[in-house]
């Protein structure tokens, strides 16, 4: 289900949260004006369209006024003209600056991507992207890229996507954890299709082939019988985050509601003028949520809901403040987000700290709120009175759980 909204953006936000309908894929949606290059209100649409029961939408959301070649962005001071030529988005070194992340570290540390059916030019698109900011080279050739399906070999890999448009979001998810953690290697695993039972395969395979954190960039309405795939995103020594949702506070997605799962909601990120330089919001489709199967983890607290609550933590994923993302099947540079973007980018940052093990659940962050930056403002829209379980404010709330990364502290 999908929150229809409108949302004005400013320290103000206002929301009008209206009747919940299914997602399209040719549906625009009016965004904020801001964000990298953004004059004016920017239309959106999602990746992926509609799917059937049981089957899994990715949740990367694009933006309609930026299509392919490249955005002058004439920020980079003291660079020649042709360095300051950027892609429109926000890249590796804006993401730095906003969490306070390090430009190094992520040794050993290998990112698994799960995502549906093949992206045949993945590689392909990494490389341009890479060498667009000027990050080390991820090849099959030197070891730091590898594709396979979901046994967890390289052939042969599932038919390219045709139907649900799958490819945006495994550009998404490359570009996102490669600007977050730009040592890491990156494991992209390929379900046969976006069924709940292949991804959940592909999922529970990755720790097999080297994986140390697990990003998972769709869901699937929870619902009776909802943890009969929790095991499969559960490993011991391996940290599984998820996207939170793209349709406000609503019912919780799978497998962002496991108890075992870091769930990763969404900001809109933008530079401000205070000493940190930037500003967070909640976004208003970020995903939030009360469980009605999943029970309450022991190091959740929150008072308003006696299941599961989504979500943890959280990260950029307002397309309007998107991330630049370069993918053949979208015909050159994007501006991409929602919670697709957000879930990648937590999952380079846990790399990066280097302590994957401490984030096999979502614990650690609950316990170092000190080490991120409390969204106060905002919200995802829908009938929750105001409380924290759709309204940003001190403490913990719904649409950004305990805030986004200040450093790798919390990690």
């Amino acid at each position: 289900m999908r929150v229809s909204r409108t949302v004005m953006n400013a320290a103000g936000f206002a929301v009008l949260a209206a009747a919940l309908v299914l997602p399209s894929a040719g549906s625009a949606q009016a965004q904020p004006a801001a964000g990298p290059a953004a004059a004016a209100p920017v239309t959106t649409h999602d990746a992926c369209g509609p799917v059937p029961a049981g089957y899994a939408r990715c949740l990367a959301v694009i933006r309609n006024d930026v299509h392919g070649g490249l955005g002058v962005r004439g920020r980079a001071a003291g660079r020649d003209a042709a360095a300051a030529a950027l892609p429109t988005g926000y890249g590796p070194a804006d993401l730095r600056a906003a969490y306070k992340l390090p430009a190094t570290g992520g040794k050993g540390q290998t990112i698994a991507l799960i995502d549906a059916l093949d992206d045949p030019t993945a590689e392909a698109d990494l490389a341009v992207y890479r060498a667009t900011y000027g990050l080390p080279a991820c090849t099959t050739a030197n070891g730091c890229f590898r594709k396979v399906n979901q046994q967890g070999k390289s052939a042969p890999l599932p038919p390219a996507d045709t139907t649900y448009n799958w490819q945006a979001e495994i550009s998404l998810d490359l570009d996102a954890a490669s600007a977050t953690c730009p040592t890491c290697h990156i494991l992209l695993v390929e379900a046969a299709g976006n069924t709940q039972a292949d991804l959940a395969a592909s999922a529970a395979i990755a720790p097999s082939l080297g994986a140390t954190v697990v990003s998972n960039s769709y869901g699937v309405e929870e619902a009776n019988g909802v943890s009969g795939y929790a095991k499969d995103y559960q490993h011991s020594g391996v940290a599984y985050v998820a996207s939170s949702g793209d349709t406000g506070y609503t019912v919780p997605t799978e497998p962002a509601v496991y108890a075992n799962v870091i769930s990763v909601g969404g900001t809109t990120l933008t530079r401000a003028t205070n000493t940190r330089g930037w500003s967070e919001a909640a976004w208003s489709g970020a995903g939030s949520g009360c469980s009605a199967w999943v029970a309450k983890p022991a190091w959740q607290h929150d008072a308003d809901c006696p299941g599961r609550t989504v979500s943890d933590v959280s990260a950029d994923a307002d397309p309007a403040t998107g991330l630049a993302v370069y993918s053949t099947y979208l015909g050159g540079w994007s501006v991409v987000g929602g919670t697709s973007a957000s879930s990648p980018i937590i999952a380079g940052v846990i790399a990066l700290a280097g302590n994957p093990t401490q984030m096999s659940s979502a614990a650690y962050a609950y316990a170092r709120t000190k080490d991120l930056y409390n969204v106060t403002t905002g919200s995802n829209g829908g009938d929750c009175g105001g409380g924290y379980l759709c309204t940003a404010g001190p403490g913990y709330n719904g649409p950004t759980g305990n805030g986004t990364p200040d450093g790798t502290g919390a990690f």
